[in-house]
């Protein structure tokens, strides 16, 4: 199979932490039954819609649950921890669980707190721009569809980044006055302390047999540190799409032979929602315009909505500028249709693996969702 699974531990609307871990347990059960590849949990903060807040605990608790699945994380966040603490964790669940788990790394904490930084210290996305190519920014790029596949406008985070609510949030990911390392070096911690080549020993962590991913959304240090480390590398379409393509040219172009893979190997994730017809699954899928505006205005994702809470919102055009990219670039529909969009998208970006995302209101939708998908995606 080369569908994989990521998981944030959705909060519905009217329920609870405790149902939403009981609910990604028992899907993590069936996915393994479904044939999924891999089941991945994510990192989120101070979000109320979703209780994925600690993967390592999570992932240690999902592995318990099943027997042949990898877990992982999708992704961990480096710019929240240090690399001995994150080995340490991953360590000792792959003791009791070898062979199966997988590290993916992130650098999105590191990201939101530079955007942060620039907002505070009143610089505008322009000037950035501009003094980085040492010219005039410029123009915004159109959406545009390469061989079949949406690549939308690129979506500007400046207005995200100044919401004080991710200033405040920032200050407390870490102890104060801590600083993040350069990525780069600290993957080259990661690695150094799994394979024992650092001047200290990570007890439990050494020698743990873990697959270290990087995550990224754009073509940049992510994908090159990932490139140039020759690791696996996961590209965000479903958080990013404007920028897939940039994202797995740039670690292709940057991939060095490694011990751990002798050429590229390219994840790319997505969002999806199956149902038997076009028109069931396009209402399971109403919550996520509102679910996906909470998290775009800096509020954090409010617990995921029903049909009837998406129906009754009243939308400005701001509202529709702030998700119409994550709206165009679902995969809602049949499972035909959806096993022939994900297709697309593995084939224009040259995916060996898909990622995909699915969360709906009531469980049962959604692990439905995933098993016509898996279903479709095995016939011709």
């Amino acid at each position: 199979m080369t569908l994989s699974i990521l998981d944030l531990a959705p909060v519905v609307s009217g329920g609870t932490v405790a149902r939403a871990l009981r609910d990604t347990i028992d899907l993590a059960r069936r996915a393994e039954g479904f044939g999924y590849r891999r089941y991945w949990l994510a990192e989120h903060h101070f979000a109320p819609g979703v209780a994925s807040s600690a993967p390592a605990v999570l992932i240690a608790l999902v592995a318990a649950a099943t027997s042949t699945i990898r877990v992982g994380s999708g992704a961990v966040q480096l710019g929240h921890q240090t690399p001995l603490s994150v080995v340490e964790q991953f360590g000792l669940i792959d003791a009791l669980h070898p062979g199966r788990i997988d590290l993916g790394i992130g650098r999105s904490g590191q990201r939101r707190a530079e955007l942060t930084a620039e907002a505070r210290a009143g610089v505008p996305p322009q000037s950035r721009a501009a003094e980085a190519s040492a010219g005039p920014p410029p123009e915004p790029r159109a959406a545009e569809v390469v061989d079949g596949l949406l690549i939308p406008p690129p979506f500007d985070y400046s207005r995200l980044a100044q919401h004080p609510h991710l200033a405040h949030a920032a200050t407390l990911l870490q102890q104060p006055g801590a600083r993040t390392p350069d990525f780069a070096d600290q993957i080259d911690d990661v690695l150094a302390f799994l394979t024992g080549t650092h001047e200290v020993r990570a007890v439990p962590g050494e020698g743990a047999d873990l697959e270290v991913w990087i995550l990224g959304s754009s073509g940049g240090q992510s994908a090159r540190v990932a490139g140039e480390r020759g690791l696996p590398f996961a590209a965000n379409y479903h958080v990013s799409p404007s920028s897939v393509l940039e994202a797995v040219t740039a670690y292709r172009e940057a991939f060095k032979p490694s011990a751990t893979l002798a050429e590229p190997y390219v994840m790319v994730s997505a969002d999806a929602v199956v149902a038997p017809d076009e028109g069931r699954a396009r209402e399971l899928a109403k919550g996520y315009d509102l679910w996906v505006r909470s998290i775009r205005t800096g509020a954090g994702a409010i617990p995921y909505p029903s049909a009837a809470e998406a129906d009754a919102h009243v939308w400005t055009d701001d509202d529709r500028a702030l998700v119409q990219d994550r709206l165009d670039t679902r995969f809602v529909g049949s499972p035909g249709q959806v096993a022939d969009g994900l297709r697309v998208l593995r084939r224009v970006t040259g995916a060996d693996e898909l990622l995909v995302t699915t969360i709906t209101h009531d469980h049962e939708d959604r692990v439905r969702s995933y098993g016509l998908l898996a279903d479709a995606w095995d016939r011709p």
